[in-house]
């Protein structure tokens, strides 16, 4: 088992994997606070997923090579998020038609705490784990492809592989 710490969502560490975007005003023009999205090579969808009974622990993780994905609390309750940098071998697919990855080593391993009106961009290839919360069921608006789960959704599990279980300390 591995005690996972909660990092500030600000820390630079998140920035290199995600995005974080918060509220801005009405009228204002795109900029380098907005997601930068990569939707390319398929139909983007938007939609609102609840989810129940998500611990505060997690045993794997997943990565998506094609798609950049938004995740946010659609009211702003806190929730938890593993994060690790992508780990992509190479630009061209495999005969699998996936792109050849390498596991995230653990101790790449990071927790972000999300509250409040704030979503998080993940990077193509962001090995995420979550949302997790402590609530009994959230829901969130999620943006990703029609069949990013389908054909792009690659998971490391860390309990099989390396014997090893992620449990979140909110108290750090």
């Amino acid at each position: 088992m591995a005690l996972a710490g909660v990092n500030n969502v600000a820390t630079p560490i998140l920035f290199e994997v995600t995005q974080v975007c918060g509220p801005c005003v009405d009228g204002a023009e795109f900029g380098r606070e907005d997601a930068q999205l990569e939707l390319e090579g398929g139909v983007p969808r938007l939609y609102i997923l609840r989810l129940k009974g998500k611990e505060l622990k997690f045993d794997r993780i997943t990565h998506h090579a094609q798609v950049t994905q938004c995740l946010g609390s659609a009211d702003g309750r806190p929730w938890y998020m593993g994060v690790a940098p992508a780990s992509l071998l190479s630009d061209a697919p495999g005969d699998d038609g996936r792109l050849p990855w390498a596991p995230p080593a653990i101790s790449d391993v990071r927790v972000f705490k999300v509250e409040g009106p704030t979503f998080l961009k993940l990077n193509k290839g962001t090995w995420h784990a979550g949302p997790l919360f402590e609530d009994p069921q959230m829901d969130f608006y999620n943006l990703e492809h029609t069949d990013t789960n389908v054909t792009d959704h690659n998971t490391h599990v860390f309990s099989r592989e390396d014997g090893v279980q992620f449990v979140i300390d909110t108290a750090s």
